[in-house]
């Protein structure tokens, strides 16, 4: 349910007063009808050892080989200084127009329930007529078409940036640094075992390509801090998994779709954990968006330094780069006293700049003692000034198309767009536009929006995405990859 309306966003209220009892209001009848008696006693002192269970011998050893240890891959980082052989994305012999025209409805979209039981003869006992991939032939986890194929080629070049990404901050940065931004040694463990998740998600995309799988490439990040390293890495899987929501129902192949969903649940635990370590709240919204392949491809290009030669190219656009330059930034107790420009770098995703001074941070703030004003990190933090709100004024500029990203600076952003007129936010399930007022050259502001999902639910929160775009088309969540013709530029937005 996508709206049009041109008007959205706050965090969570304030922590409510204390009460003695979880309080919901409104809801009648809560008297427990049970009693609890706590034990008593000192907390255990000493451990000794574990009461011995009956077991037998077990070994390992007899799974599917991971297609990369861990870590792997180059351990060298930092921008590409070569001369690219080829540029441009990977085109076909022949593009068949310049954008999809809208049609009315699938003709065969006509199914309807009245009566609330089964409409059509069932192929067996227990089990309702329709679904696809149900008549009993034998699954092909492989792709099935060549949108199949640069849909999940480009998520494994996702997959292969976070294997290293995540073993490169526990690389750089020492024991002591991460204390200083509140995380001990079970959190950097934490990590680490996320980046072995990665191998999994790397091998399973790769069995799925075939002899083309592209391999891990060498990168170029922006951090400088602990803090940065944890916030990049939740922008990247923010972009990581809206990516594959935005695509994986239109995939031909099903069997690639239900192995995909089944690893992409494990990058929105990922995206969640990083944003608890940010002190951000972990799961601001009701709904996880989804975004068109060339988005998530534009997000992640300027962060691959260079790949090895003959890599298997994509076919996907980079969209010139839009700049907020008042985003909040999340080390700040006051988000709303962010100067322009207050990232770590000047790269589409960069991190927010987290070496203000002291007494204007809010990571050394007692969570206990201020509440509402910590950014330490938590299980949920809930901030008594939101990092953005409906109305706000931002103000944005934004690149001409031409610039060379991605590896080995091989590929060149374009974009087919006219003169831009609107700023487009998405979020969970809408696609919301506001009017951009142009202040010179690739500048101008808008507000952000008061939208809402459902009553209640804030459209614009979380961390979320924005386009600058010459129309207002309406679109939603199964066709929004029909606004890329119109995207001039294109951001992220901390909005929560």
């Amino acid at each position: 349910m996508l709206s049009k309306a041109v008007l959205s966003t706050s965090l969570l209220s304030a922590l409510v007063a204390a009460a003695p009892k979880p309080q919901v209001s409104g809801y009648a009848n809560a008297d427990a009808s049970f009693s609890v008696e706590y034990p008593t006693g000192t907390p255990a002192a000493s451990f000794g050892p574990d009461s011995q269970i009956a077991a037998q011998p077990t070994q390992s050893g007899s799974a599917y080989p991971r297609v990369s240890a861990d870590p792997t891959g180059a351990t060298s980082h930092g921008p590409f200084s070569g001369t690219p052989t080829t540029t441009g994305a990977a085109k076909a012999p022949a593009t068949l127009g310049t954008a999809i025209a809208p049609l009315p409805p699938n003709p065969t979209a006509t199914y309807y329930n009245t009566n609330g039981s089964p409409q059509n003869p069932m192929p067996i006992p227990y089990t309702p007529a329709g679904g696809l991939g149900t008549n009993g032939s034998e699954p092909r986890y492989m792709v099935n078409s060549d949108f199949d194929y640069e849909s999940i080629q480009l998520g494994l070049y996702q997959e292969w940036i976070e294997l290293d990404l995540f073993n490169n901050g526990l690389a750089v940065f020492s024991e002591e640094d991460f204390l200083e931004a509140g995380l001990t040694a079970e959190d950097r463990a934490y990590i680490a075992f996320m980046a072995i998740q990665e191998t999994g998600h790397a091998s399973l995309l790769t069995n799925m390509l075939g002899e083309t799988a592209a391999p891990q490439c060498t990168y170029d990040y922006p951090f400088r801090t602990v803090r940065e390293f944890i916030d990049f890495n939740q922008k990247l899987t923010r972009w990581g998994e809206s990516g594959v929501w935005g695509f994986i129902n239109h995939l031909d192949s099903r069997e690639v779709g239900q192995l995909l969903s089944q690893s992409i649940a494990t990058e929105a635990r990922q995206q969640m954990s990083f944003r608890q370590m940010l002190g951000l709240h972990p799961m601001p919204v009701w709904f996880e968006t989804g975004i068109p392949q060339s988005w998530a491809w534009t997000y992640l290009a300027p962060y691959i330094s260079s790949c090895p030669e003959n890599t298997t190219r994509l076919a996907w656009q980079n969209f010139p780069t839009l700049h907020i330059v008042n985003q909040a930034n999340p080390n700040r107790f006051s988000p709303n006293d962010t100067k322009p420009n207050e990232v770590a770098g000047n790269r589409i995703a960069d991190p927010a700049d987290s070496t203000i001074p002291a007494d204007e941070s809010c990571v050394g703030v007692d969570p206990l003692e201020n509440p509402g004003y910590s950014c330490a990190p938590g299980i949920v933090r809930n901030r008594s000034e939101p990092l953005s709100f409906p109305g706000k004024l931002v103000n944005l500029t934004w690149e001409q198309p031409g610039q060379a990203v991605g590896p080995n600076n091989s590929y060149i952003t374009a974009t087919s767009a006219g003169t831009p007129v609107f700023a487009a936010w998405v979020s969970q399930l809408n696609l919301t536009y506001t009017p951009l007022t142009m202040t010179g050259n690739n500048t101008g502001y808008t507000y952000q929006p008061s939208s809402e999902v459902y009553q209640g639910d804030p459209a614009a929160n979380d961390t979320m995405f924005l386009a600058i775009t010459d129309s207002n088309p309406y679109l939603t969540p199964f066709n929004l990859s029909m606004i890329n013709p119109h995207v001039v530029a294109l951001g992220l937005y901390q909005a929560g």
